[in-house]
């Protein structure tokens, strides 16, 4: 299989892994407390990039092998590695924001969030929650591209 053939199921894959990691894998316990401050907040989003990284990889290698795919250790050692970096860092809360509001995005990054004494929010979507998707999104496209050709 070519690269660009390696980069579309290694996407796939990547894609749906981080689906099912972020939002099955994922425990309450980590999402409640991968913002908070201080270490127990790092750590929390430490356990929680753990896990989802090693649904990554239980999803990724099948695929592999199953198409026939030759991907290097040093490409899925980078590529997973800048995933996990690139999603600890705005699992953190505080980052994701200050980066929305460094583009001016911070309106947007509070859209749907609850305020007290009142929730506008009768879904599962928010502005931090839609930038936070596609922050992931973005690291997976070119964790994808770094496991194809390196």
């Amino acid at each position: 299989m070519n690269a660009a053939g390696t980069f579309a199921a290694v996407g796939f894959a990547l894609f749906v892994a981080h689906s099912v990691g972020d939002h099955w894998v994922q425990t309450s316990a980590q999402s409640a407390a991968k913002g908070r401050p201080g270490w127990s907040g790092r750590l929390a989003g430490a356990r929680h990039v753990a896990t989802l990284t090693a649904t990554k990889v239980v999803v990724l290698l099948p695929v592999a092998w199953l198409l026939g795919l030759h991907l290097s250790v040093p490409g899925l050692l980078v590529g997973l590695g800048v995933d996990a970096v690139t999603h600890w860092w705005a699992d953190r809360r505080t980052t994701l924001a200050w980066l929305a509001g460094r583009v001016g995005l911070d309106g947007f990054y509070r859209l749907g969030a609850p305020r007290p004494g009142r929730d506008d929010n009768p879904s599962l979507g928010t502005g931090a929650y839609a930038l936070d998707q596609s922050w992931h999104h973005l690291w997976l496209l070119v964790a994808a591209l770094l496991i194809a050709v390196v």
